[in-house]
């Protein structure tokens, strides 16, 4: 198999990290005898193409009280994607963690049910995009409760390397890649007027003089 020299990089330099993280998290199968498989597959779902993620951005949109969230959101997910589809999966064409039959991951593939994934492995898409929405949650929220949206962006990160499609460094990239990216769309969304985050896109139904 004909790798990139990027790939090559990350394969040698990250071989212990990737294999001794694989490991702890194979834990969780091992001492849940595979009761934590359909919930990391849900948490997996969620994730995917970042769709249901940017249609919560976008229903947070429509209501004052929650536009900066939902704004903040869009933005970061979609600086996300462009960089991590349109740029870095392209130049680095990683190949997914069970492509190689012979390799320590294939087994570990076998066992969480061969989930096939069609694009490029590094990075994490679906991490990225978690922690790309999540990240802004965080950061416009109040920070006392806003925290709890990161454990969902840590459990996609995990949930991709239980079932085996991501190396833990493919993660690892998501996970910087998402959080640049939510910080950046923070950052923008702040510099929209204060005329959009007020404005009613939902109109409300007025009470006619007749109704109690």
């Amino acid at each position: 198999m004909q790798l990139t020299a990027a790939a090559l990089w990350l394969n040698t330099f990250f071989a212990g990290f990737d294999q001794s993280i694989t490991l702890a998290v194979h834990k969780l199968y091992e001492s849940a005898g595979g009761f934590m498989t359909p919930f990391m597959e849900l948490i997996s779902f969620l994730g995917k193409d970042g769709i249901c993620l940017i249609i919560l951005s976008l229903l947070l949109m429509l209501f004052k009280r929650t536009r900066r969230f939902g704004t903040a959101m869009l933005f970061g997910v979609a600086i996300g994607a462009l960089f991590t589809n349109c740029f870095l999966k392209i130049v680095v064409a990683r190949p997914r963690p069970y492509a190689d039959e012979n390799g320590f991951f294939y087994q570990f593939w076998l066992m969480m049910g061969q989930h096939v994934e069609s694009d490029k492995s590094f990075p994490s898409g679906h991490t990225t995009a978690a922690f790309a929405t999540m990240v802004p949650v965080f950061l416009v929220g109040n920070k006392k409760v806003s925290w709890t949206a990161l454990i969902f962006a840590f459990l996609m990160g995990v949930s991709r390397i239980y079932l085996v499609v991501h190396y833990p460094s493919d993660v690892l990239g998501g996970l910087i890649v998402g959080t640049i990216a939510g910080i950046l769309g923070t950052l923008l969304s702040q510099k929209l007027p204060q005329r959009y985050f007020e404005a009613e896109f939902i109109k409300k139904r007025k009470r006619g003089a007749h109704e109690c």
